[in-house]
């Protein structure tokens, strides 16, 4: 199937900055709907003169090229303003996860050396401004655009959206007080700032978790996520008919590119909820005539589990994967379409290698695609790193056009090898017709609900804890999720400790997504061991494994047992 859509990549390279991006699909595609969230709606025209107008008061902020933009805001139209206003500036936008702790969000606002926090009030019961402010106090009663804060040195503006006008710390700036900046920042400067933003610029930083205790910070170039928005429109078949509903969160890779960017650039109307909530969310699907799914494995079981579903109208939903429950619920019978013949990352702004959605259903269960038009892949030897024979198994190692600048204040010899490829990790083959077959991990990272989870974060979560001996965190296979984390602890000499209570006080501490599925206690002669005395992580892997089977654990809707 040859270019369906129109929407190969643009001939004129230097189309591939986001304010250019924004810029094509206005004028493509006008005043049809492109995003819609729970009280508001935009038109391409509209997202592009909104992002404009806050693009002015950024600039009349002081905001200029390389500058750090944080934005802490749940998916809508109004994330979307505020990361296409930043990149028409040329400053860098930080995506915070919304999931983030107080802690993280400090760690991503000081390491990303972010300048200005575009954020909202609150989400559900996260009150991130009153938060922020509990933290830092001197924010909240400095001057807006003068703040000084030693923990958050670079931190000089904050804005905070729906803030109500005698209710406004001193410190924080509202949306109006913004804008108001910008009056004196004509178009034609706003232009001209834009005309020298090229494709190798900086565009985004975008916080991941890594084989570190602390996230990562991936800089991506400008083309990156221009690349992979054109790409997923064109390979997953998307049409300005289409109507989008996703869950993936806009703060991560897939969110900007696979959910936000693809829509765009197909002229489809994508539909967004801030908080994923199953009923609401078919009650989009159903009243909006949804033809496109996304959403994690999870969020796809929560939705087709609903009381509520099977009476649902899903009639018109056709692009959804084949495997996920929702699929019998729309009546689809046949494969006929599906993304999972692809592999990809944060650090490759996800693709890497793919199969178009159409490709027949036996080929995209087989392999993970091909490489992707100037992106290379590589099979190495684990341990030498020389390339090996097709069909031998080794780790994966990739560079090319939609590859990361590299991790944010890392110098590149940490990550690259002398031919500057990315040794990713991930295991695997190419086959002798060019297809690669990804095989699962080769490092200790737990990929769980389609986020990726450092074992030492949590394990470092409770290096305060006097009452335990050993901490480790494995993931252990789920159906749904990829993998569960389990903790696995060896408790102090003398000491009892209550599963409940410790996954409690890891609340406090982690994003939820990183709290352990379950506690399971050992003792140390359970544990096995190296030569240098450190846990052997695989066999300990195996035994979580093994007892979640012999008590018939059931974590998220799947039940383990003896096979």
């Amino acid at each position: 199937m040859s270019d369906p859509l129109g929407l190969r990549l643009q001939p004129d390279s230097r189309r591939l900055t986001l304010p250019r991006f924004l810029a094509d699909v206005a004028r493509l595609h006008g005043e049809r709907t492109a995003i819609s969230g729970e009280s508001s709606q935009l038109s391409f025209t509209q997202l592009e003169a909104r992002a404009r107008a806050l693009a002015r008061g950024l600039v009349g902020a002081g905001v200029g090229k390389g500058s750090r933009v944080a934005l802490l805001m749940a998916n809508g139209p109004e994330w979307a303003v505020a990361a296409f206003g930043v990149s028409l500036t040329g400053a860098v936008l930080v995506p915070i996860n919304t999931f983030a702790t107080p802690g993280e969000l400090d760690y991503m606002l000081r390491h990303s050396d972010a300048s200005l926090l575009l954020m909202q009030k609150q989400l559900g019961k996260h009150a991130f401004l009153d938060d922020l402010a509990s933290a830092h106090p001197e924010l909240a009663r400095g001057n807006p655009g003068r703040l000084r804060c030693p923990a958050l040195p670079q931190l000089r503006r904050v804005v905070a959206w729906s803030l109500a006008k005698d209710g406004r710390p001193p410190g924080i700036d509202d949306l109006e007080g913004l804008l108001a900046l910008g009056d004196d920042v004509s178009d034609e400067l706003l232009d001209a700032v834009g005309e020298e933003i090229t494709p190798a610029d900086d565009a985004v930083i975008i916080y991941t978790s890594g084989t570190t205790a602390h996230p990562k910070g991936i800089l991506h170039l400008q083309r990156a996520p221009v690349i992979q928005s054109w790409r997923f429109a064109e390979d997953m078949a998307l049409s300005a008919d289409d109507v989008v509903f996703t869950a993936q969160p806009f703060f991560w890779t897939a969110g900007m590119a696979m959910s936000l960017g693809a829509s765009l650039a197909a002229g489809a109307r994508l539909h967004t909820l801030e908080i994923f909530d199953p009923e609401r969310a078919l009650d989009r699907m159903e009243g909006e005539k949804v033809t496109t799914l996304h959403a994690w494995p999870h969020q796809e079981k929560a939705l087709a589990e609903h009381p509520s579903a099977a009476g649902r109208d899903l009639s018109r939903l056709r692009k959804v994967e084949f495997a996920s429950p929702m699929a019998a619920l729309a009546g689809i019978e046949e494969d006929v379409w599906g993304t999972y013949g692809s592999y990809g990352m944060s650090e490759t702004f996800t693709l890497a290698s793919s199969l178009p959605s159409w490709t027949p259903a036996e080929l995209r269960a087989q392999t993970s695609g091909k490489p992707l038009p100037g992106m290379q892949l590589r099979i190495v030897d684990v341990e030498s790193g020389q390339p090996v024979a097709p069909g031998e198994s080794g780790e994966l190692a990739v560079k090319g056009v939609t590859f990361m600048r590299g991790y944010y204040k890392l110098e590149p010899e940490h990550f690259l090898d002398a031919e500057g490829f990315f040794r990713t990790q991930d295991g695997g083959f190419m086959d002798s017709a060019g297809y690669l077959h990804w095989k699962g991990r080769l490092s200790n990272l737990i990929k769980t609900g389609g986020a990726n989870v450092s074992p030492l974060e949590i394990e470092n979560a409770l290096a305060s804890r006097a009452d335990i001996k050993t901490a480790l965190a494995v993931g252990v296979p789920h159906p749904v999720l990829g993998e569960v984390i389990v903790l696995c602890v060896v408790p102090a000499a003398d000491t009892e400790l209550d599963a409940q209570e410790l996954r409690g006080f890891l609340r406090g501490q982690l994003a939820v997504y990183k709290v352990p599925r379950r506690v399971l206690f050992f003792s140390a002669g359970d544990l096995q061991y190296t030569g240098t005395q450190k846990v052997q992580v695989g066999p300990l892997r195996d035994a979580a494994l093994a007892r979640l089977e012999a008590e018939g654990a059931e974590i998220e809707g799947h039940r383990y047992a003896v096979t």
